[in-house]
């Protein structure tokens, strides 16, 4: 069937210009969509101080242009996130991506602050109406193995927002500057459309009737699953928590890394700022254990977040290093287990409303916090504001630590976690 029809929620024949590939390629470009999207979506990250010079943003104006993808991503998130299961996960990806490449060119050529906001915030329209898509088709292809679905779907969009930062301050580099880091990824997107547009889709799991498609389609209320409520909010605040911290090493924190350890190359900017998410990656597929990698993983974030600014105040490059790879080490294993937990707890024809709840919850911790701590760096100063963040944020990750304690001891009739 065609995009339009799926999108209409109409029933159609398979078109002569398509192609049914098995499971493991379907597999690949659902990956594949939602990780150019997420790296679209974070190609800024070194440019920041640039932008900040630039367009005379500020350490406040800076923070807003980062949250307003933010705040775009979580309402849509709770306006648009089931779409997929009435439209369909390929046409629901099929419209993210156009919706993306829109921002991506309005972002790319903006010459002030609300031009940056736009831009910003199409690309987390274009995020969000992917998220539950992906995660649930990622789901739906792999139903004996719903452990590998959360990991591919963590994969993509932790994976995602690494490779980002380290690809936008590479094509910086080059003739064009910004617009040509934009082009480049408006290209990309076009790619990926080909092979996502002519696929042979298959059918939504709850195509609305006639009479009752707005209905189908209106806004939500946040869905909390009713037989994973402790697992929802454990997901939910690890993810919060987490995304707070990346938010401040997405927006504020290449500026005050590049002047605190010297560094002038938007690439090794970039590399810095992308290093914890992309360790988070790579241990959502690396790491294995049990139910002990949550505490233990929130134990590491605390640490990671204390030694950054440690290392960053005393100058020392390496130490800051280490603490990224020890944080970007917590946060993907806690957010995996957690995350894993909740999804495998509910049904499938829920999952799709309960990773876009997860994800909207988890989302505000890169907008709110964020937000705050750019008022505070104009209000207190940038050195005092990043410690209380640091501890704060230190903090929060040893309470929640401690409840995740609590919690497996209590399921598990006081005995070890293991």
């Amino acid at each position: 069937m065609s995009v339009i029809s799926e999108l209409r929620m109409q029933h159609s024949t398979p078109r002569v210009m398509s192609w049914n590939p098995g499971t493991t390629t379907r597999l690949a470009i659902t990956v594949l969509v939602s990780f150019t999207l997420l790296v679209g979506a974070n190609l800024a990250t070194p440019l920041y101080p640039q932008l900040q010079a630039e367009l005379h943003l500020g350490a406040m104006g800076t923070t807003i242009a980062f949250a307003s993808y933010v705040c775009s991503l979580m309402f849509f998130l709770l306006v648009i996130g089931h779409w997929s299961d009435h439209v369909g996960r390929r046409a629901a990806l099929v419209l993210a991506v156009g919706v993306s490449l829109v921002g991506t060119l309005v972002f790319g050529a903006a010459e002030n602050l609300w031009q940056l906001c736009l831009g910003r915030g199409l690309q987390g329209a274009g995020v969000a109406l992917a998220t539950g898509a992906s995660a649930a088709a990622l789901r739906e292809l792999l139903p004996r193995k719903p452990e590998w679905a959360s990991r591919f779907t963590l994969l993509a969009s932790s994976g995602g927002v690494a490779f980002g930062p380290l690809i936008g301050g590479t094509l910086a580099g080059l003739s064009g500057g910004r617009s040509t880091v934009f082009l480049v990824q408006a290209v990309l997107l076009l790619v990926v459309l080909v092979p996502l547009g002519t696929l042979q889709a298959r059918p939504a799991i709850a195509m609305a009737n006639r009479g009752e498609r707005s209905r189908a389609l209106a806004p939500r209320r946040v869905g909390i699953p009713s037989t994973a409520r402790t697992e929802f909010w454990l997901a939910s605040l690890v993810g919060f928590l987490s995304f707070a911290i990346f938010g401040f090493v997405l927006s504020l924190a290449p500026g005050y890394l590049a002047g605190a350890f010297d560094l002038h190359s938007l690439w090794a900017v970039g590399l810095i700022a992308g290093l914890p998410l992309g360790i988070a990656a790579l241990s959502q597929v690396v790491v294995r254990g049990g139910r002990i990698l949550l505490p233990l993983g929130l134990l590491l974030m605390a640490a990671g977040t204390l030694a950054l600014f440690a290392g960053a105040t005393q100058g020392r490059l390496w130490f800051g290093v280490v603490a990224m790879v020890v944080l970007g080490l917590g946060q993907g294993i806690a957010f995996r287990t957690a995350f894993g937990w909740c999804v495998d707890a509910v049904t499938p024809a829920a999952h799709a409303q309960t990773v876009s709840s997860i994800y909207l919850l988890t989302y505000l911790g890169s907008a709110l916090p964020v937000i705050v701590l750019g008022w505070a760096v104009g209000r207190f100063g940038q050195l005092p504001s990043i410690m209380v963040f640091c501890v704060a944020g230190a903090a929060a990750a040893l309470l929640l630590g401690t409840w995740s304690v609590l919690y497996l001891r209590k399921m598990n009739g006081n005995s070890p976690v293991v």
